[in-house]
């Protein structure tokens, strides 16, 4: 929840406080001055962070006390930091935003800090209308700098689409009454975007607790809580799936997790996190991640069995299409079977299993007897669907045994080596479990075709798996065109070039695998795998191709 709208919106009037103002010496000193504190540099010295100083001007070459703020950028995380100091490096160190730091001795003043409505971002307001904007978009957060309405500078170039921002439509109005709540079908999600995983997971334990189902007044009234209490401007330091977690809102201590910290002051709260965040080890990192993957793994076998459950219960509890067959044909004699005549639509006969009158849907064009073969037939399919359920219940209860296992043997691994051995022994990090049997299914989707081996991404994060890990300089790589979609791989073979029959089918395949699947035809870009590169900062999915060269296919399928 450090980068969360309701996080930001009180952080934003804190460092308002610190802004506004500045001293001699520590903050707490009584010295102040009534203009707000000047921006007076911004440098990157990673590729990832930024560094702002703000301070009160005492000439030229020097200047009070600075107020720094650290920015983390990362694409798999991100968020601010408040140190007292912070050492430059005399070289690798570039600065940045020099046009809205303004010239030498005339830098520009902070006018004010603002939050924007059900958003994730946070915006420092300076003279002559510029403005300073943390974007905390999911994977793509940014640092911008704005004239205005309109973009001037950006810290993370690559986000190209940040560029075409507009600083006046960051709000998001959104009617957060009951009456929407109702309207949105009790999806809070709707209503409440920003939320995040935290809260809602904060929200679903309480209405389980209460035996609250999803939806109604009563979960109305537990998100409410969750409001007020998200106002009491108490920021709680605890572990939320192994990582360090800053919440609004306080969660039960875990098992073997230290014991949560609660802090009063927001800045102090965001570099205790950054700190336990960024303090953690590789090995604890990996660690994390992987416990994190298979509780994920362990609630989608459980959701399975339960579903499975369900539907094998509600066949018992009715009658089977095979016991429908019988008391149709049992009761023949109560049917009017005059030639020409239809079958009524529905028709209510004695069931002598239950011991009582149930009603039958007929199909009107067909005879009684050709009704009770088509319950017949369906009774087959029913059955073979009951086995597959059957085996699809002991193939995920034999996951969870394995999860169960895994789990055991992960937390009381003890070393960085001896945990990735375990994740390659046990093909960890690649197995996708078949919702059928439990068995672990292939990694990527592979097509074969004239005698090359063709390797479909399942999604972003697979699309860089693929890419990455499992692709080589002389593999083909293929993609549609200027879309989303899957990276589609052709595996190369020693000696032998790819057939153009090869290359169609697997720009087909790319095409299929895109957002252009509709269209009646796709252009697909086709390169050899050494002009691909993924430089630092791209999104789960993105790729930067140097060379390519274009065909045109229709979309086709496996």
């Amino acid at each position: 929840m450090h980068t969360n709208y309701y996080f930001l919106r009180q952080l934003a009037s804190v460092l308002e406080l610190h802004l506004l103002s500045s001293s001699t010496g520590t903050l707490n000193d009584t010295t102040r001055y009534t203009s707000g504190l000047r921006f007076m540099e911004c440098f990157s010295q990673d590729r990832d962070e930024v560094v702002l100083v703000f301070a009160q001007a005492r000439g030229k070459l020097n200047y009070y006390k600075p107020f720094h703020i650290k920015a983390m950028l990362r694409p798999d995380f991100s968020g601010l930091m408040f140190p007292d100091a912070v050492q430059r490096a005399r070289t690798n160190s570039v600065d940045l935003f020099s046009s809205v730091v303004g010239e030498p001795g005339k830098e520009r003043s902070v006018l004010g800090v603002r939050s924007f409505l059900n958003e994730r971002c946070l915006a420092i307001l300076l003279e002559d209308n510029f403005a300073l904007v943390f974007k905390f978009f999911g994977n793509r957060p940014n640092l911008l700098a704005f004239h205005g309405n309109q973009v001037v500078d950006l810290f993370n170039r690559q986000l190209a689409t940040d560029e075409q921002l507009i600083f006046n439509a960051f709000d998001r109005p959104i009617d957060q009454s009951y009456e929407a709540f109702e309207q949105a079908h009790f999806d809070r999600r709707k209503l409440f975007p920003t939320f995040g995983k935290v809260v809602n997971r904060w929200i679903d334990e309480q209405s389980e607790k209460q035996g609250i189902e999803s939806g109604g007044k009563e979960q109305w009234a537990v998100i409410q809580e969750a409001l007020r209490q998200m106002d009491q401007r108490q920021y709680h330091l605890i572990r939320l799936d192994h990582k360090p977690t800053l919440s609004l809102l306080p969660f039960a201590e875990q098992a073997g997790d230290p014991p949560p910290r609660t802090f009063t002051d927001p800045i102090e709260a965001a570099n205790r996190f950054f700190i336990a965040f960024n303090g953690l080890s590789t090995f604890e990192l990996e660690k994390a991640n992987l416990l994190r993957l298979i509780e994920k793994r362990r609630k989608r076998a459980e959701a399975q069995i339960e579903i499975s459950m369900q539907r094998l219960m509600q066949r018992e509890e009715g009658a089977s299409h095979e016991e429908i067959g019988h008391i149709l044909m049992a009761n023949l004699h109560d049917i009017p079977s005059t030639p020409n005549v239809k079958s009524p639509e529905r028709l209510t006969l004695f069931d002598f299993y239950r011991d009582r009158p149930i009603e039958i849907k007929l199909k009107p064009d067909l005879t009684p007897q050709k009704n009770a073969e088509n319950f017949y037939r369906k009774a087959k399919n029913e059955k073979i669907e009951e086995q597959h359920l059957s085996t699809q219940v002991v193939g995920r209860e034999a996951e969870l045994a394995r999860i169960a296992q895994q789990k055991s043997d992960i937390e009381a691994i003890q070393t960085l080596k001896e945990l990735r051995r375990y994740i390659k022994q046990h093909n960890l990090l690649s197995e996708t479990v078949l919702p059928s049997t439990g068995e672990v299914a292939p990694l990527f989707k592979e097509v074969m075709y004239g005698g090359f081996r063709i390797l479909i991404g399942r999604n972003a994060k697979n699309n860089d798996l693929l890419t990455q890990r499992y692709t080589y300089k002389d593999d083909l790589w293929l993609h549609a065109r200027d879309v989303t979609g899957s990276h589609v791989v052709v595996k190369y073979k020693a000696g032998k070039t790819f057939p153009k029959s090869v290359i169609e089918r697997a720009a087909e395949l790319a095409a299929w695998h895109s957002k252009r699947r509709t269209d009646s035809l796709c252009p697909v870009i086709v390169t050899p795998k050494k002009y691909v590169r993924k430089p630092k900062g791209l999104a789960e999915g993105q790729v930067l191709v140097e060379k390519e060269d274009v065909v045109l296919v229709v979309p086709k399928g496996e």
